[in-house]
């Protein structure tokens, strides 16, 4: 597909996913968020793309919505009706949660690689991502508070469950820095790599590692997952037995037992 501001490849099943507006540290403007859900409606039906990396090109993962996006909200949600106005706004804001519920949505895992700043919409960006990781130089900022305005896209939701209630809040209320040392003993991140280079071989090499697995299986552990963490222990496991009732005996359960049997790396379809 054809991007005006992400750069996308593949590569032996992974799919790099690079925001790619560097010389506006890589700001998230309106095409950008548009085509991010692109994206992972690409990566979701691509079959030959078994894993996506979310990067940023330049010196910054992303300092996050685009001012410029922000400044033209009003011209967006004109109307003389004050009730018609707001109802715009607010679709207008589902329309952006979606964007980033898309990351959620996609079948495949995304994993983020962030070095350099991840700033306000930066967070409700990773925070949908199956895994994080970041290198030392990086820091991470909910930066809302401090424009006056209540992230609304998926930051408050999401990274509670990630770092914890009394954590998130804090970096709500204050919008202070976390660098990459903190976002790693907070789980925020998975791990922290000493330089972005270390942390494009580790992620890369993680990536790598999931491409090997049985697709289908790697789809029904991202699919439970993300269901388990928004209902009780009873739905999931009810959901994991239809799940399997329906998936489990796929190629790929044969597959796995024959390559373990003859000592070989397995080889499943896309």
């Amino acid at each position: 597909m054809e991007f005006s501001t992400l750069e996308v490849s593949l590569d032996a099943g992974v799919a790099t996913i690079a925001l790619n507006r560097p010389d506006k540290a890589n700001a998230m403007s309106e095409p950008m968020w548009y085509e991010i859900e692109q994206a992972m409606e690409w990566l979701d039906t691509t079959a030959e793309a078994r894993v996506g990396v979310l990067v940023g090109r330049g010196k910054y993962f992303t300092s996050g919505i685009d001012l410029s996006l922000l400044m033209g909200l009003g011209a967006k949600i004109e109307d003389d009706c004050d009730g018609r106005r707001r109802e715009k706004l607010r679709r207008l804001i589902l329309k952006l949660q979606d964007t980033l519920t898309s990351i959620e949505r996609c079948r495949k895992p995304v994993l983020a690689a962030v070095h350099g700043a991840c700033i306000g919409g930066g967070m409700d960006l990773i925070t949908a991502c199956d895994m994080r990781y970041c290198s030392a130089n990086a820091y991470f900022t909910v930066k809302e508070i401090d424009v006056g305005m209540t992230a609304d896209v998926g930051t408050l939701q999401r990274l509670p469950r990630l770092i914890g209630e009394g954590m998130a809040r804090e970096l709500a209320y204050t919008g202070r820095k976390v660098d990459g040392t903190e976002a790693q003993q907070m789980q925020l991140v998975n791990r922290c790599f000493e330089t972005p280079e270390a942390l494009e071989a580790g992620v890369m090499e993680i990536a790598r590692t999931i491409t090997a697995k049985s697709p289908l299986s790697i789809r029904g552990c991202k699919e439970m997952i993300t269901y388990g963490r928004d209902h009780s222990v009873a739905d999931g496991l009810n959901y994991i037995a239809t799940w399997n009732a329906a998936m489990l005996m796929s190629k790929d359960l044969f597959e796995a037992g024959a390559a373990n049997m003859q000592k070989r790396d397995p080889v499943f379809k896309d």
